[in-house]
C-alpha cells in the first residue's frame, strides 16, 4: 500500500497554544494517539518564507537561500516576495517525492510557485499595478487545477481575506484528497497568523482562528477516511514560528537617511550605502562601505528597542543571511520597518491597526526568545502513540518527513527525529 504524508502548517502555531486542548478536540486526539514534539526551535529570522523552506529542506536560510520573506529592492514601494521555487538552492521534499514517482499537491505553500508540484495552488499576489490576482496565480500554479478549484469552491473565497481564504483552501484540500490521493500533500493555513498580526497573540480573534483550524483538521482527516487512505496516512501538524505582541515600530532607514547613507526622493530610495531590511522582530543591516561598520554599530547602540547587535560571523553561525553586515534583535514590544517616512520610533495605537505596516503582534525574532517556540504533532501508521518529546528543531522536520515516505535527502543540517517511530 502507498504511504501518504500530509504536512499541515498552521502559521504562527506556538507551543503555548497546545498547553490546553480542552476546546480543540481534533488536535487533542492527534496528540493523544500520536507523538507530540512539544517545543520546536524555529530558525532565524523566524519568518514564514524562510521557515517553510527549512521545513521542506532541512537547511538553514543561509544554505537554502530564502533569507527573508521579501527581496532587497529598496527602490520599490512593494518589494517582490520569494514566491518562486527557483530561489531555493537545495533539494526539497517534493523534489525527492517527484523523483520517486509520487503524486504531490500543495496549497499556498510558500516559495512553491512554478515548482513542478502536480497539483499546486501557489502563494503569490500581484504587487504591480498591471498585474491581477488571476494572472499571477495561473502563472505560478497548476493552471487547470486552480481553475477547477475556483470553479468548485471560489464562492467560499473573499479575495485573500481570512478566514474565507482558509475555508476555500480546506475545501480544495478535501476534494484533492478524495479525487487525487496524493502521496505528499503540503498545505499552509494562515488564518491564525493573520488574526494575531491584527488583534494580538492571545486575542479573542486569534483563539477563534485556532478553533477554526481544529475544525479544518477534522475535515481533512475525514477526507482521508472517505478516500480509503486513512490507515496509510501520516499527519504532521506543525507551526513555523510563534508571535509576540508589539507596541512600537522602529524605522532605521529614517536615521540612515539623516546620516546621508541613503539618498531618496519623497517616497523612493535612489541610492544607498547603508540599508536596514526588516524581518519584523529582527532586522538585517546591509552596507556597501565596509569602513562605515564601526560608525554604524556605534549609532545603533544609541537606538532604543534594540536588544542585540549581531556581527556577520555570528549571523553565519545562526544560519541567517551571510551577505548582511549586521543583524539586530528587537526587544519584546518592538519591531522594525523599512519605511522612509515617519519618526524613528512610533507607538502603534489602536487607530493605526489595519493600515499598512502597523501590527498588534509580529514574528521574526530570535528562536532563543523566551516562550517563542513552535510545535509539531505526528500521527499515523508507524508513529508511536501517546508519546511526547520535549524538544526538536525546525531543521529536523524535513529529514524526518523523508524517512516517513521512504526517501532520503543527500544531506541536511537537521537529523531524523527517530524517537517518533514505533
Amino acid at each position: 500500500m502507498k504511504k501518504h504524508l500530509f504536512v499541515i502548517s498552521l502559521d504562527a502555531l506556538g507551543a503555548l497554544d497546545l498547553k490546553d486542548t480542552s476546546e480543540l478536540p481534533v488536535l487533542r486526539e492527534l496528540i493523544q494517539n500520536g507523538t507530540h514534539i512539544e517545543e520546536v526551535e524555529t530558525i532565524y529570522p523566524s519568518l514564514t518564507y524562510p521557515a517553510h523552506t527549512t521545513i521542506i529542506t532541512g537547511h538553514y536560510p543561509k544554505t537554502h537561500g530564502i533569507v527573508n520573506n521579501t527581496k532587497i529592492q529598496p527602490a520599490k514601494d512593494s518589494p517582490d516576495w520569494y514566491w518562486y521555487k527557483k530561489a531555493i538552492q537545495v533539494p526539497t521534499l517534493y523534489d525527492l517525492a517527484k523523483e520517486a514517482g509520487m503524486t504531490t499537491a500543495a496549497f499556498l505553500w510558500p516559495v512553491a510557485a512554478k515548482s513542478g508540484i502536480d497539483y499546486n495552488i501557489a502563494e503569490i499576489f500581484p504587487n504591480r499595478f498591471w498585474l491581477t490576482q488571476m494572472m499571477v496565480s495561473l502563472n505560478g500554479s497548476s493552471p487547470l487545477f486552480l481553475v477547477d478549484m475556483n470553479r468548485k469552491f471560489g464562492h467560499l473565497r473573499n479575495g485573500i481575506n481570512q478566514p474565507a481564504l482558509d475555508a476555500f483552501l480546506t475545501a480544495s484540500v478535501v476534494d484533492t484528497i478524495k479525487t487525487k490521493k496524493p502521496e505528499l500533500l503540503l498545505t499552509h493555513l494562515v488564518d491564525m497568523d493573520s488574526m494575531r498580526h491584527a488583534h494580538g497573540v492571545n486575542s479573542v480573534e486569534a483563539k477563534a482562528a485556532l478553533k477554526r483550524h481544529d475544525n479544518r483538521l477534522g475535515q481533512i482527516i475525514q477526507a482521508t477516511k472517505e478516500a480509503g487512505i486513512y490507515e496509510n496516512t501520516v499527519f504532521a501538524v506543525l507551526g513555523d514560528h510563534y508571535q509576540l505582541d508589539v507596541t512600537h515600530a522602529i524605522r532605521l532607514n529614517v536615521l540612515f537617511t539623516e546620516k546621508g547613507w541613503i539618498q531618496a526622493t519623497e517616497n523612493s530610495i535612489t541610492d544607498w550605502q547603508v540599508y536596514a531590511k526588516s524581518c519584523d522582530g529582527s532586522c538585517y543591516i546591509y552596507t556597501k562601505v565596509e569602513k562605515l561598520i564601526p560608525e554604524i554599530t556605534k549609532l545603533l547602540y544609541t537606538v532604543k528597542g534594540i536588544e542585540a547587535i549581531i556581527t556577520n560571523e555570528e549571523i553565519s553561525r545562526l544560519g541567517a543571511d551571510t551577505d548582511a553586515t549586521l543583524m539586530l534583535e528587537g526587544e519584546v514590544g518592538y519591531y522594525f520597518s523599512d519605511d522612509l517616512n515617519g519618526p524613528l520610533h512610533e507607538e502603534v495605537t489602536e487607530d493605526m491597526l489595519g493600515k499598512p505596516g502597523y501590527y498588534k503582534a509580529v514574528h521574526g525574532y530570535s528562536p532563543k526568545k523566551e516562550n517563542y517556540q513552535t510545535t509539531l504533532i505526528f500521527n499515523g501508521p508507524g508513529i508511536k502513540t501517546g508519546e511526547s518529546i520535549a524538544h526538536a528543531k525546525l531543521i529536523d522536520e524535513a529529514p524526518t518527513f523523508a524517512k516517513i515516505l521512504g526517501l532520503k535527502f543527500p544531506n541536511t543540517a537537521g537529523k531524523i527525529i527517530s524517537d517518533i517511530f514505533e
